[in-house]
């Protein structure tokens, strides 16, 4: 065990090293579906961290791993993407402190047909119709554009104890001096992400 690691025990006895692929994919699903928004954070040309809450749309199939976000095309997320396309994607549920956190690469999509493919009517209120014939807040508005995240490495911890089961673990801990690990901390490599990816093109 590295001096890091031994100094950080928290992490070294929470990390899950046994689960397979599929319940990995499984758990972290589980959090998107109970969280459904985002928080992306992209980095301006000054080196700043923007964050900002998004809406992933419904993944194409259980396995595939990257998202995929409608939005403005103007909006300065999009020229710090173009800056640098290195981002992060993370979701937290407050009740149950679940949380994944995806960092990787945004891709920027402006195909009217995949657009089309993943809009629906509710999305025109965030464009709003400008009444100039072409900015209609509809799929085939210019401003409307994709932002695919494909994911380089996916991390996310997930409670494995009852809320009263939690607060008792720290609580010995806090008294005994024993590390509390009242979670599992799972991660999905470069890899498997690819290997996912591959299996979803096939499908």
């Amino acid at each position: 065990m590295s001096t890091i690691n031994s100094l950080d025990p928290y992490s070294v006895q929470a990390q899950n090293d046994k689960a397979s692929l599929q319940e990995r994919i499984q758990g972290l699903k589980e959090i998107i579906r109970s969280t459904q928004n985002a928080m992306l954070t992209t980095r301006s040309a000054d080196g700043e961290l923007h964050s900002r809450a998004m809406t992933p749309v419904a993944p194409d199939s259980e396995t595939q791993l990257t998202l995929l976000f409608i939005a403005n095309n103007v909006s300065h997320k999009f020229e710090e993407i173009a800056n640098d396309s290195n981002v992060n994607v993370s979701f937290l549920n407050p009740t149950t402190t679940n949380w994944a956190s995806f960092a990787g690469r945004a891709k920027i999509i402006e195909d009217r047909d995949e657009i089309a493919k993943h809009w629906s009517a509710g999305m025109s209120a965030w464009f709003g119709d400008l009444r100039d014939g072409v900015h209609k807040g509809n799929a085939a508005d210019p401003r409307v554009a994709l932002i695919q995240v494909i994911p380089e490495e996916i991390r996310y911890w997930q409670v494995n104890k009852s809320k009263l089961g939690r607060a008792l673990e720290i609580g010995v801990g806090s008294i005994t001096g024993k590390t509390a690990h009242p979670g599992e901390l799972n991660t999905i490599t470069r890899a498997e992400i690819e290997l996912t990816q591959v299996l979803h093109t096939k499908n």
